[in-house]
């Protein structure tokens, strides 16, 4: 959906959910922002039993001039009611009635969503999704300093001070905005309340640990976001204590925080794990996090069967307490741990296979940036930092992954084509000198190149999960799960890789 889908409409109302929090007024405030430009005289109201008291929201609302009313007994039938950080039919927003619906949100989906919807379950917020909708559409947001603090904070509240920040269009707006520093720090310290104070310091102390695998699970009562990240902040300083849950339990949703401080567990893959299947979760190596919807966990589950009299039913507690213990055990208990420097592969059980010729994209960085340049490759793996050397190259995969390689490799595998690149990918990844801030696009100096086939590997099909660190990054390991392959360079017996199942029959043929 594009925003300019919405203009057709002249009475629009902009409804976030219940007990809003700065992503959802900031989403709203972004979207109401927009259709004003447009010409349009939208309202933007939140609904349900309580109007904003917390102290940081109403700092962020007056000094911002957020123009959400709380509206809680609205009888009005809109044209069009557009329905931001949140899903229309869901629990935790009032229902409106309107002649017609549009989505906006960034959850996981657990309602039939109607034809105009934009929902990203990949982004760590509704702001970032407007953001880049409104960027789509030609404006030019900097404008409005009051706009891009707001969305600023939107994005710092929703992803734990940015510290859970997983997908690069996240980190993109929070390179672009320019925000009120003195409004944010002010927000930032009006965010705990004495009462969560007192939640801090009573789950820390009812901690749970398990000493085999060094992690720690914390229960907290309902509480801002935030409060986890302190939690598990906090716990991290402990000895042998190496990873970190802490989570709560809200009528609508289960909220989670992960902390690892050892690189045999990536804090946003054990999110992801967690999460499966019952919401979503990510962020970075050592801070991450994410949320369960309940009804996920039962479809049968309503808001009220979770919260009697104001308190969570204990058999839901127990349910979830159960959930997180079982999938944390499955985790440790489910890889093994490959360290290719310290690994020589035994070939005889493995395949001798040839790289099928392919073409891929190259980049060569000092066409981009300047030699001795320290740049910041942005791809939707990651963030990657190097400096520009006069033989270092940026590979472009077919699924649009980006590596670097040196000069001497690339020439031993690859040739060029003489024809132009002009692959198009999810996320177009992106190279920025570290030093001035200046961004470019990889894809517009890709040239395009076809592998020679005289690269070979030997490979065989992985049976367990596994976790590799290559010779290349001794940091971050590589996941395998059974069905991909697990490789080595037949030159090189310690460079050892994983490739993917769903590529490898794309890539590689068995030599002759």
């Amino acid at each position: 959906m594009k925003l300019s889908n919405l203009l057709k409409f002249d009475d629009i109302v902009i409804q976030c959910h219940d007990n809003p929090d700065a992503d959802a007024l900031s989403s709203g405030y972004a979207l109401y922002w927009y259709l004003e430009k447009m010409g349009k005289k939208p309202r933007f109201i939140y609904r349900g039993h309580n109007k904003i008291s917390k102290s940081n929201l109403l700092i962020m609302m007056d000094s911002l001039k957020i123009p959400a009313t709380y509206e809680p007994d609205f009888d009005e039938t809109p044209e069009l009611l557009v329905t931001v950080d949140c899903q229309y039919g869901q629990t935790n927003v009032t229902k409106t009635n309107a002649q017609n619906i549009a989505i906006i949100d960034h959850h996981q989906v657990t309602v039939e969503l109607p034809e105009l919807s934009e929902v990203r379950s990949n982004i760590g917020c509704c702001a970032t999704v407007i953001w880049d909708m409104i960027r789509d559409e030609g404006l030019n947001i900097q404008e409005n300093m009051e706009l891009t603090t707001a969305l600023y904070y939107g994005l710092y509240t929703d992803t734990n001070k940015l510290t859970e920040i997983y997908h690069p269009l996240d980190k993109d707006m929070r390179d672009s905005l320019s925000f009120n520093k003195s409004i944010i720090t002010e927000m930032c310290n009006s965010n705990i309340s004495l009462d969560e104070l007192k939640i801090t310091g009573k789950a820390i102390l009812e901690y749970e640990y398990h000493k085999r695998n060094k992690y720690l699970i914390i229960n907290a009562e309902q509480c801002d976001p935030n409060i986890l990240g302190v939690i598990s902040d906090f716990t991290m300083e402990t000895t042998d204590v190496n990873v970190c849950l802490a989570y709560y339990i809200s009528p609508t949703e289960v909220k989670f925080s992960v902390r690892s401080c050892t690189k045999e567990v990536h804090a946003n893959e054990l999110a992801a794990h967690l999460a499966n299947g019952l919401g979503g979760g990510g962020g970075h190596l050592t801070k991450a996090g994410g949320a369960l919807r309940p009804e996920k966990i039962d479809p049968e589950l309503t808001a009220s069967a979770i919260s009697k009299n104001g308190k969570i039913d204990e058999a839901f507690k127990e349910t979830v307490a159960n959930i997180f213990n079982t999938r944390l055990e499955e985790y440790f208990a489910k890889y093994t741990i490959i360290y290719a420097q310290k690994t020589t592969m035994d070939t005889s059980d493995m395949t001798l296979y040839e790289k099928i010729p392919q073409k891929v994209g190259c980049v060569k960085l000092s066409d981009v940036f300047p030699v001795d340049t320290v740049i910041e490759v942005r791809t939707l793996e990651g963030d990657i930092n190097t400096k520009v050397t006069d033989d270092k190259y940026l590979m472009i995969g077919i699924t649009g992954e980006v590596y670097p390689i040196a000069k001497e490799k690339l020439e031993r595998s690859y040739q060029p084509t003489n024809e132009p690149y002009d692959q198009k990918f999810e996320y177009e990844p992106s190279l920025k000198n570290v030093i001035t801030g200046e961004r470019k696009n990889v894809l517009e100096y890709a040239q395009s190149i076809i592998s020679t086939g005289k690269s070979k590997i030997y490979a065989k099909p992985i049976e367990n999960y596994i976790k590799l660190f290559t010779v290349w990054d001794e940091e971050k390991y590589y996941l395998g799960e059974p069905g991909d392959y697990i490789a080595v360079r037949d030159d090189d017996p310690n460079d050892l890789y994983v490739i993917n199942r769903n590529y490898f029959d794309k890539l590689y043929t068995e030599a002759k």
